[in-house]
């Protein structure tokens, strides 16, 4: 399959927390692209419906969260790319985003994966954590059969024990026959999952590390879930980079 090389940064809040953590986002997102000169598209997630624990916050919902991500991509002309849990959400999600990401848990949910390919939209799937990269061809023929425009795979770590994860770089070139584009999932590859009692904890330390490790291994795209102020952030805090710091990174991948 003809892979993309142009290099493609996804970045954003793991979970939509306010309008006001959107615009502050999207707009370094927009300053970054205009310095760096490179693709950027727009995530957030309006739903974490595979917290750890029930107390923990989940997002603000379909409708008010497609809202929210629809105004951000009118203002800043940000493309944009959010996740479903079920197959109905395809349809709406479809409406509002360019990109359509089906989590790792979920890879080989065959509703989800037909419902997010008749939508029309590019469909990234991320790797199971149990799963190696050449079993990603099933997820992949199940999109592109069901009439799926473009499929991208995600690379974010296998499980290795309890409460951690372990990458395997070489899944990124076994996955590249599969897909028109590999991405590496900078910062949830850096879990710690149910780790942090009752939380998913992690070290962000490691995301550049990640991220420059897959550009050798041919990568084309990054995942990264940026904060202003991840410590206090109400998803993922523990992985996701600070927003002040993604720009460099960014020019490292790029350049």
């Amino acid at each position: 399959m003809d892979m993309d090389t142009t290099p493609v940064i996804i970045a954003g809040p793991c979970v939509i927390e306010s309008e006001e953590l959107l615009d502050t986002v999207a707009r370094e997102l927009v300053r970054i692209r205009k310095e760096r000169g490179v693709d950027i598209i727009f995530k957030a997630s309006f739903d974490k419906a595979n917290r750890t624990s029930l107390r923990s916050f989940r997002g603000p919902g379909l409708e008010e969260g497609l809202r929210m991500m629809a105004d951000m991509a009118e203002r800043y002309s940000l493309r944009l790319t959010t996740d479903i849990h079920e197959a109905w959400q395809a349809g709406p999600v479809g409406e509002v985003v360019d990109v359509i990401q089906i989590p790792a848990f979920l890879c080989r949910q065959t509703d989800m994966l037909v419902a997010a390919a008749r939508t029309g939209k590019i469909v990234n799937i991320k790797k199971a954590q149990f799963l190696s990269g050449e079993d990603m061809k099933y997820p992949a023929a199940k999109v592109r059969e069901s009439g799926g425009a473009e499929v991208w795979l995600t690379e974010r770590g296998n499980s290795f024990g309890y409460n951690n994860l372990v990458v395997d770089f070489r899944n990124i070139p076994d996955m590249r026959p599969y897909a028109s584009r590999v991405v590496m999932d900078c910062t949830h590859s850096v879990q710690r999952p149910g780790g942090a009692d009752g939380k998913t904890g992690g070290d962000r330390r490691f995301v550049p590390a990640m991220a420059l490790a897959a550009k050798a291994f041919g990568a084309t795209g990054y995942f990264l879930e940026v904060h202003p102020d991840p410590d206090h952030a109400l998803s993922d805090g523990p992985n996701m980079l600070p927003l002040s710091e993604l720009s460099g990174l960014v020019g490292e991948l790029v350049r």
